[in-house]
């Protein structure tokens, strides 16, 4: 069905597509379709397959960095981000590598920056029960730089704060520090 729609648009937009190099594109984008919205076809009980813990531990975990690419659900555009999580465990931990899965699986839907960043927040909420979790996205998009205002260095910022850190300026304040440059590796 969407090799089908691809060879209309290409119809539409003037071209011709069984030219040699239009040929295969209707097939390839169909595939790459599949893909960019995999998401559609995951859940939360999945991504995280019982990766969570039981441990004392009760300071604050951050993971940041975590790429992610989706795809603006206005223009069908695609946004390019990092994702920056942490939270701050009551009893539960989840497994490190759940973390940017369960990234994937909600970027690879059509999106919206805020939904996307508030979904995160809120499963990890509902499933972990922490004392608080923070996620913030920064991202560019492709709908801002190609066509529109066609502002090149333009950056989205978004954020969503529960429990401690929305509430306790310090906690948020540790945070933003851990993700924007508070240590570095050897």
């Amino acid at each position: 069905m969407i090799e089908r729609l691809i060879h209309d648009l290409l119809k539409e937009i003037g071209e011709d597509p069984t030219r040699e190099g239009l040929e295969k594109t209707p097939a390839r984008v169909a595939k790459a379709w599949e893909y960019f919205t995999s998401g559609y076809k995951q859940d939360v009980h999945e991504v995280l397959n019982e990766a969570l813990f039981t441990e004392e531990y009760d300071e604050m975990v951050v993971v940041k960095d975590i790429d992610l690419y989706s795809i603006c659900e206005h223009h069908l555009l695609p946004f390019v981000s990092k994702c920056h999580i942490a939270y701050m465990p009551s009893r539960k931990i989840v497994g490190l590598s759940k973390l940017p899965r369960l990234v994937e699986m909600f970027a690879r839907r059509l999106q919206v920056q805020e939904r996307l960043t508030t979904q995160i927040a809120h499963t990890l909420n509902e499933v972990l029960q922490p004392r608080g979790v923070a996620v913030v996205i920064e991202a560019i998009h492709m709908c801002m730089l190609m066509r529109g205002v066609e502002k090149q260095n333009s950056k989205t910022v978004t954020s969503a704060l529960r429990g401690a850190f929305r509430e306790d300026a310090k906690t948020r304040d540790e945070f933003l520090r851990l993700v924007h440059g508070g240590f570095s590796l050897p």
